[in-house]
Protein backbone atom coordinates (compact mmCIF):
# COMPACT_ATOMS: atom_id res chain seq x y z
CA UNK A 1 0.00 0.00 0.00
CA UNK A 2 1.39 3.37 -0.88
CA UNK A 3 2.97 6.01 1.96
CA UNK A 4 1.17 9.03 0.02
CA UNK A 5 4.57 10.99 1.52
CA UNK A 6 3.92 9.87 5.27
CA UNK A 7 6.24 7.13 6.84
CA UNK A 8 5.18 4.67 9.71
CA UNK A 9 7.02 5.42 12.71
CA UNK A 10 8.54 2.45 14.81
CA UNK A 11 5.94 3.28 17.95
CA UNK A 12 2.81 1.73 18.50
CA UNK A 13 1.59 5.25 18.17
CA UNK A 14 2.65 6.15 15.13
CA UNK A 15 2.02 3.11 13.20
CA UNK A 16 -2.01 3.66 13.87
CA UNK A 17 -1.49 7.24 12.92
CA UNK A 18 0.22 6.54 9.54
CA UNK A 19 -2.08 3.67 8.71
CA UNK A 20 -5.17 6.06 9.45
CA UNK A 21 -3.36 8.68 7.02
CA UNK A 22 -2.88 5.79 4.09
CA UNK A 23 -7.37 5.41 4.84
CA UNK A 24 -7.46 9.00 4.52
CA UNK A 25 -5.61 9.11 1.63
CA UNK A 26 -7.15 6.11 -0.02
CA UNK A 27 -10.54 7.41 0.61
CA UNK A 28 -9.65 11.14 -1.18
CA UNK A 29 -8.33 9.01 -4.19
CA UNK A 30 -11.33 7.46 -4.73
CA UNK A 31 -14.23 10.28 -4.08
CA UNK A 32 -12.27 12.31 -6.15
CA UNK A 33 -11.26 9.72 -8.89
CA UNK A 34 -15.38 9.00 -8.84
CA UNK A 35 -16.04 13.12 -8.90
CA UNK A 36 -13.57 13.52 -11.92
CA UNK A 37 -15.32 10.17 -13.42
CA UNK A 38 -18.72 11.77 -13.03
CA UNK A 39 -17.76 15.17 -14.57
CA UNK A 40 -16.41 13.87 -17.40
CA UNK A 41 -19.54 11.77 -18.16
CA UNK A 42 -21.80 14.34 -17.88
CA UNK A 43 -19.55 16.50 -20.18
CA UNK A 44 -19.72 13.98 -22.63
CA UNK A 45 -23.04 12.31 -22.31
CA UNK A 46 -24.66 16.00 -22.32
CA UNK A 47 -22.54 17.74 -24.00
CA UNK A 48 -24.19 20.32 -26.59
CA UNK A 49 -25.45 18.89 -30.02
CA UNK A 50 -27.44 21.40 -31.47
CA UNK A 51 -29.47 24.12 -31.05
CA UNK A 52 -32.86 22.27 -29.73
CA UNK A 53 -33.24 22.42 -26.11
CA UNK A 54 -33.06 19.20 -24.15
CA UNK A 55 -35.98 18.24 -21.45
CA UNK A 56 -35.91 19.35 -18.51
CA UNK A 57 -36.40 18.24 -14.85
CA UNK A 58 -36.59 19.92 -11.55
CA UNK A 59 -36.14 16.70 -9.40
CA UNK A 60 -34.60 13.74 -9.00
CA UNK A 61 -35.39 12.42 -5.61
CA UNK A 62 -33.45 9.04 -5.36
CA UNK A 63 -30.12 10.42 -6.82
CA UNK A 64 -30.55 13.42 -4.27
CA UNK A 65 -30.79 10.70 -1.31
CA UNK A 66 -27.36 8.92 -2.64
CA UNK A 67 -25.28 12.18 -2.48
CA UNK A 68 -26.56 13.51 0.30
CA UNK A 69 -26.77 10.26 2.53
CA UNK A 70 -23.17 8.55 1.09
CA UNK A 71 -20.92 11.90 2.13
CA UNK A 72 -22.56 11.75 5.34
CA UNK A 73 -22.08 8.36 6.03
CA UNK A 74 -18.10 8.40 4.93
CA UNK A 75 -17.78 11.51 7.06
CA UNK A 76 -19.02 9.55 10.22
CA UNK A 77 -16.74 7.05 9.27
CA UNK A 78 -13.71 8.97 8.82
CA UNK A 79 -14.59 10.66 11.98
CA UNK A 80 -15.02 7.08 13.77
CA UNK A 81 -11.53 6.04 12.11
CA UNK A 82 -10.02 9.26 14.03
CA UNK A 83 -11.66 8.81 16.95
CA UNK A 84 -10.09 5.53 17.48
CA UNK A 85 -6.83 6.40 16.88
CA UNK A 86 -7.10 9.66 18.87
CA UNK A 87 -8.24 7.69 22.13
CA UNK A 88 -4.71 5.41 21.50
CA UNK A 89 -2.58 8.28 21.31
CA UNK A 90 -3.97 9.94 24.42
CA UNK A 91 -4.70 6.48 26.38
CA UNK A 92 -1.90 6.31 29.63
CA UNK A 93 -1.69 2.63 29.83
CA UNK A 94 -0.57 1.54 33.32
CA UNK A 95 2.99 0.82 33.46
CA UNK A 96 6.54 0.31 35.82
CA UNK A 97 8.30 2.36 33.47
CA UNK A 98 8.39 5.96 33.88
CA UNK A 99 10.92 8.74 32.69
CA UNK A 100 10.46 12.57 33.66
CA UNK A 101 11.75 14.67 30.98
CA UNK A 102 12.47 18.25 31.73
CA UNK A 103 13.42 20.83 29.05
CA UNK A 104 15.05 23.74 29.69
CA UNK A 105 16.72 26.61 27.43
CA UNK A 106 18.71 24.92 25.92
CA UNK A 107 18.81 21.25 26.95
CA UNK A 108 17.23 18.48 28.17
CA UNK A 109 17.57 15.97 31.44
CA UNK A 110 15.96 12.91 31.67
CA UNK A 111 15.26 11.41 35.42
CA UNK A 112 14.31 7.54 36.16
CA UNK A 113 11.76 7.30 39.06
CA UNK A 114 12.73 5.18 41.09
CA UNK A 115 16.48 4.98 40.15
CA UNK A 116 19.51 6.59 40.42
CA UNK A 117 19.50 6.82 36.68
CA UNK A 118 20.45 10.82 35.57
CA UNK A 119 21.12 12.37 31.70
CA UNK A 120 21.81 16.01 31.69
CA UNK A 121 22.90 17.64 28.47
CA UNK A 122 22.93 20.85 26.57
CA UNK A 123 22.60 21.72 22.48
CA UNK A 124 24.54 19.47 20.80
CA UNK A 125 25.38 17.32 23.43
CA UNK A 126 22.80 15.95 22.92
CA UNK A 127 21.60 14.11 26.02
CA UNK A 128 20.40 10.59 25.48
CA UNK A 129 17.05 9.06 26.63
CA UNK A 130 17.09 5.30 27.12
CA UNK A 131 14.02 3.36 27.07
CA UNK A 132 13.33 -0.60 26.59
CA UNK A 133 11.27 -1.54 23.50
CA UNK A 134 7.78 -2.95 23.49
CA UNK A 135 7.27 -1.36 26.55
CA UNK A 136 4.92 1.21 27.46
CA UNK A 137 6.68 3.73 28.96
CA UNK A 138 5.22 6.74 30.88
CA UNK A 139 6.39 10.61 29.97
CA UNK A 140 6.35 13.14 32.57
CA UNK A 141 6.84 16.45 30.60
CA UNK A 142 8.16 19.66 32.14
CA UNK A 143 9.81 22.76 31.39
CA UNK A 144 11.03 25.15 33.64
CA UNK A 145 11.50 28.48 31.80
CA UNK A 146 9.80 29.06 27.98
CA UNK A 147 7.72 26.35 26.03
CA UNK A 148 9.25 23.99 24.59
CA UNK A 149 8.59 20.79 21.63
CA UNK A 150 9.53 17.32 22.25
CA UNK A 151 9.91 15.68 18.89
CA UNK A 152 11.12 12.66 17.40
CA UNK A 153 10.77 12.10 13.90
CA UNK A 154 11.17 8.33 14.30
CA UNK A 155 8.26 8.20 16.63
CA UNK A 156 5.97 10.53 14.08
CA UNK A 157 5.33 12.67 17.71
CA UNK A 158 5.53 15.78 19.28
CA UNK A 159 4.25 17.62 22.52
CA UNK A 160 4.54 20.94 23.85
CA UNK A 161 6.48 20.62 27.50
CA UNK A 162 4.76 24.16 28.89
CA UNK A 163 5.68 25.47 32.24
CA UNK A 164 3.57 25.18 35.05
CA UNK A 165 2.10 21.93 32.97
CA UNK A 166 2.19 18.62 33.50
CA UNK A 167 2.20 17.06 30.19
CA UNK A 168 2.15 12.98 30.57
CA UNK A 169 1.92 10.47 27.43
CA UNK A 170 2.77 6.53 26.99
CA UNK A 171 4.96 5.82 24.44
CA UNK A 172 5.68 2.07 23.07
CA UNK A 173 8.69 1.72 20.71
CA UNK A 174 8.23 -1.48 18.60
CA UNK A 175 12.44 -1.59 17.60
CA UNK A 176 15.62 -0.82 19.09
CA UNK A 177 17.59 1.59 17.74
CA UNK A 178 18.91 4.71 18.13
CA UNK A 179 16.48 8.22 17.20
CA UNK A 180 17.24 11.58 16.83
CA UNK A 181 15.22 14.24 18.61
CA UNK A 182 14.63 17.86 19.32
CA UNK A 183 13.01 20.80 20.39
CA UNK A 184 10.37 22.14 17.81
CA UNK A 185 9.37 25.09 18.98
CA UNK A 186 11.34 28.67 18.76
CA UNK A 187 12.74 28.97 22.95
CA UNK A 188 15.59 31.62 22.16
CA UNK A 189 18.94 32.09 20.88
CA UNK A 190 20.09 28.13 20.44
CA UNK A 191 17.02 26.85 20.10
CA UNK A 192 18.23 25.43 16.56
CA UNK A 193 21.16 23.14 18.40
CA UNK A 194 18.94 21.98 21.43
CA UNK A 195 18.54 18.40 20.18
CA UNK A 196 18.30 15.06 22.18
CA UNK A 197 18.62 11.13 20.91
CA UNK A 198 16.32 8.14 22.25
CA UNK A 199 17.84 4.92 22.42
CA UNK A 200 15.42 2.24 22.69
CA UNK A 201 17.13 -1.15 23.83
CA UNK A 202 16.22 -4.25 25.04
CA UNK A 203 14.80 -4.55 28.53
CA UNK A 204 17.74 -6.80 29.97
CA UNK A 205 20.01 -4.05 28.51
CA UNK A 206 17.91 -1.29 29.85
CA UNK A 207 17.72 -3.16 33.55
CA UNK A 208 21.63 -3.39 33.48
CA UNK A 209 22.09 0.17 32.34
CA UNK A 210 19.74 1.46 35.08
CA UNK A 211 21.97 -1.02 37.54
CA UNK A 212 25.17 1.38 36.14
CA UNK A 213 24.16 4.48 38.46
CA UNK A 214 23.43 2.12 41.86
CA UNK A 215 26.27 3.43 43.27
CA UNK A 216 26.52 6.91 45.82
CA UNK A 217 27.81 9.29 43.62
CA UNK A 218 24.96 8.65 40.97
CA UNK A 219 22.66 8.75 43.82
CA UNK A 220 23.36 11.98 45.04
CA UNK A 221 23.36 13.33 41.91
CA UNK A 222 20.24 12.68 40.92
CA UNK A 223 18.99 13.49 44.14
CA UNK A 224 20.30 16.78 43.63
CA UNK A 225 19.00 17.34 39.82
CA UNK A 226 15.14 16.48 41.27
CA UNK A 227 15.53 18.58 44.02
CA UNK A 228 16.35 21.34 41.89
CA UNK A 229 14.09 20.63 39.42
CA UNK A 230 11.35 20.43 41.56
CA UNK A 231 11.72 23.68 43.15
CA UNK A 232 12.27 25.37 39.64
CA UNK A 233 8.56 23.75 38.93
CA UNK A 234 7.44 24.85 42.03
CA UNK A 235 8.74 28.25 41.90
CA UNK A 236 8.66 29.13 38.55
CA UNK A 237 11.93 30.43 38.55
CA UNK A 238 14.90 28.92 36.94
CA UNK A 239 18.42 28.39 38.38
CA UNK A 240 21.58 29.20 37.40
CA UNK A 241 23.79 26.20 37.73
CA UNK A 242 25.47 25.03 33.95
CA UNK A 243 27.88 22.72 32.32
CA UNK A 244 28.42 24.35 28.79
CA UNK A 245 29.38 27.78 27.66
CA UNK A 246 25.33 28.63 27.24
CA UNK A 247 24.07 28.81 30.26
CA UNK A 248 20.92 27.64 31.24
Amino acid sequence: MPSFGAHAGVTDSSKSVFHLWQGFSIAAVIIGGLTVLLMLWAVLRYRRRGDAIPPQHQYHLPLEIVYTVVPILVVFGLFAATLVVENKETSNPKTNVTIDVNAFQWGWQFTYPGSNALVYGQTTQSPEMVMPVNTNVHINLTSTDVIHGFYVRAFNFSRYALPGVDNQFTIRAQSTGTYFGQCTQLCGLYHSLMFFRVKVVTPAQYAQWLDTFNNPADAAKAAAAVKTTNEELATGVASNPSNTKFGR
